[in-house]
C-alpha cells in the first residue's frame, strides 16, 4: 500500500478555518474528558469488576449528550446477549455482554448517515511494576498522555465526541447529516455480544459510511487509512502422555513426558527461517512500502544480535503473511519445578490469518497440521477455539476519497494506505451485516503508543490532528450533494 494524493475537491477555506478553530478551542476540554475516562478501569474481561465498565459506559453516554448532536432520549446504554443467546432468553439468566453506548440522529433532506465506532473497554494493566506511572492515573509527560486506554481506545471515543462537538458548533441544530455513535464495551474481550447487538439494533445502525477509530498511523506526523486487516484464530492445545506424573529419574529416557511432544509439535509450526510451515495457510499478494530489517529491529525492540524471522519484504510478513505465536503455556514454573515427568502440557496458540483467507479455513489447516504431527502417539485435545475473519477495504469508493482529503487537510500530510498485522474481527461482521456501507478504518495510535503494553500513551498532537480530520470529514459529508 502506498501514499496517495488522490482526493476529491478541497474543503471550502472558510469552513476549514472555522472547523480548525472549533477543534483547537475544544482541545483542553477534550484532554480533560479523556483523562476522566482513563481513570475508570473499564477492563471487560470476566475476572474483573463489571461495575467499572458500567461506569465507563455511563460516562460515555454523558459525553454523547454533551455533543449537542443527539436528543437526550436518543442516547442509550445497551447490553445484548452473548453470541448464541437471544434477547428473550435474558429473563432466564443467560449471560449478557458488557454495556455499549448507542446514540442516533436520523438523516434529513437526503443526506448520508455515518456510523462512528470506538470502544470504551480496555486491556488489563498487567504488572504494575512495569508502569512508570500508575496505569489508571492519567499522566502528562511531554506531548504524551500516559495511562491504560489513553489511546486504545478511549482516544478513539474522544475523537468522535470532539469531532461531533465541532460539527455542532459549526452547523447547530440545522445539521442534516445522519449520525450513529456506537461505542462498544467488550472489544478487548472478544466482542462476544457484538453479532447479537448488530442483529438487534440493525435498524438503528444502518449507515452509508462507517468510521472505525481503532487503528494506528504511519507516524506521529503522517496519518494512515487502514485498508487490510489479518484475521485471527486462537485456541488451547493440550498434549497428554501419562495418567499421572512419575519420577524423572526412574522413568526418564523411556516414558515420554508431555513436554517432549509439545515442544516438538510447536516447533513444527515454523521452518528454519521462522516462516509458518502449515500447509493450507495462504498469503496475500500486494505491494508494500519499504521497511528495512534495521527499522524493524528498532520498532520491535529486538535485542542486539537477534535476527528477524520469515522471508520476503518486512511489511509483507507483518501485513499479508500468516503468523503463529505461542502466547502462553501451562507448565510448572522454574521455582516450583520438581524432578517429575509431566503428564499433560497445554499451550495457548494465536494464528494471524492473511487477508483473503477465511478464519474457518485457516483453523482447519492448522488443526490438520497439528493432528498429523503429534509425536509419540500423545493425545491431543484442542479447545476454546475462537475465529475472526480479516478484511480488505475497497479503496475505490467515494468515502475513501473524502477521507483522503480530510486527512490531508487535518494533518498537513497525505495519508498512507497501510495494512495492519493485527486483527479487528468485528469489521468483517460489520461488512457482512451492512454490505452496502463503505468502511473507513482510522485511528489515533502511532508507533510509540504501546497499546496493550505497560506505559501505553496517547500523543496529543496526533489526537488533535485526528479530531480535526474527522470533523472535516463529517462536514464534507454534511455538505455533500
Amino acid at each position: 500500500m502506498t501514499d496517495t494524493d488522490q482526493h476529491s475537491s478541497a474543503t471550502d477555506p472558510a469552513l476549514l478555518d472555522a472547523l480548525r478553530e472549533h477543534v483547537q478551542g475544544g482541545l483542553p476540554t477534550t484532554i480533560a474528558d479523556l483523562s476522566a475516562l482513563v481513570r475508570l478501569p473499564s477492563v471487560s474481561w470476566s475476572a474483573f469488576d463489571p461495575a467499572h465498565v458500567q461506569a465507563s459506559a455511563e460516562a460515555v453516554a454523558d459525553l454523547a449528550r454533551s455533543t449537542g448532536v443527539f436528543a437526550d432520549d436518543a442516547v442509550r446504554i445497551v447490553r445484548s446477549a452473548v453470541e448464541g443467546e437471544t434477547a428473550t432468553a435474558q429473563a432466564d439468566g443467560r449471560e449478557l455482554g458488557q454495556p455499549a453506548v448507542l446514540a442516533v440522529r436520523p438523516a434529513r433532506n437526503g443526506k448520508p448517515t455515518v456510523m462512528l465506532y470506538a470502544h470504551h473497554d480496555v486491556q488489563p494493566q498487567g504488572d504494575d511494576a512495569l508502569w512508570e506511572t500508575p496505569p489508571f492515573e492519567p499522566t502528562l509527560r511531554g506531548d504524551r498522555l500516559y495511562g491504560r486506554g489513553a489511546s486504545d481506545d478511549k482516544a478513539g471515543v474522544m475523537t468522535h465526541v470532539a469531532a461531533l462537538r465541532a460539527l455542532h458548533a459549526q452547523f447547530g441544530d440545522d445539521l442534516d447529516l445522519g449520525v450513529v455513535l456506537f461505542v462498544e464495551g467488550e472489544e478487548e474481550f472478544g466482542s462476544r455480544s457484538f453479532r447479537t447487538f448488530l442483529r438487534e439494533q440493525k435498524e438503528h445502525l444502518a449507515a452509508d459510511v462507517i468510521v472505525v477509530a481503532d487503528s494506528d498511523n504511519w507516524s506521529a506526523e503522517v496519518p494512515s487509512i487502514t485498508v487490510s486487516l489479518r484475521g485471527n484464530v486462537t485456541f488451547r492445545a493440550s498434549l497428554t502422555t501419562l495418567e499421572h506424573a512419575s519420577h524423572s529419574g526412574m522413568f526418564g529416557g523411556a516414558a515420554p513426558d508431555a513436554m517432549i511432544p509439545m515442544v516438538r509439535l510447536l516447533a513444527s509450526l515454523h521452518d528454519d527461517a521462522g516462516s509458518v510451515a502449515v500447509e493450507g495457510l495462504t498469503a496475500y499478494d500486494a505491494e508494500v512500502p519499504e521497511r528495512t530489517d534495521a527499522e524493524l529491529a528498532a520498532d520491535a525492540a529486538l535485542l542486539p544480535g537477534v535476527q528477524p524471522v520469515g522471508t520476503g519484504p518486512v511489511l509483507s510478513r507483518m501485513w499479508f503473511q500468516p503468523s503463529i505465536t505461542v502466547t502462553g503455556m501451562d507448565v510448572p514454573s522454574v521455582a516450583n519445578a520438581s524432578n517429575t515427568l509431566l503428564p499433560t502440557v497445554a499451550a495457548r496458540v494465536s494464528v494471524r490469518v492473511a487477508p483473503g483467507q477465511s478464519a474457518t479455513d485457516a483453523y482447519a489447516a492448522v488443526e490438520r497440521h497439528l493432528r498429523a504431527h503429534v509425536p509419540f502417539g500423545a493425545q491431543l485435545e484442542i479447545t476454546e477455539v475462537d475465529t475472526g475473519d480479516g478484511f480488505l477495504v475497497d479503496t475505490a469508493g467515494w468515502a475513501v476519497q473524502e477521507a483522503r482529503t480530510a486527512m490531508h487537510e487535518g494533518w498537513g500530510n497525505p495519508a498512507v494506505e497501510q495494512g495492519i498485522g493485527g486483527s479487528i474481527p468485528f469489521v468483517s461482521d460489520l461488512a457482512a451485516e451492512f454490505p452496502e456501507a463503505q468502511i473507513l478504518v482510522t485511528g489515533v495510535e502511532d508507533p510509540d503508543t504501546r497499546a496493550h503494553s505497560p506505559n501505553e500513551s496517547q500523543h496529543l498532537g496526533v489526537l488533535h490532528r485526528a479530531i480535526a480530520s474527522e470533523a472535516i470529514l463529517l462536514a464534507r459529508l454534511t455538505t455533500r450533494a
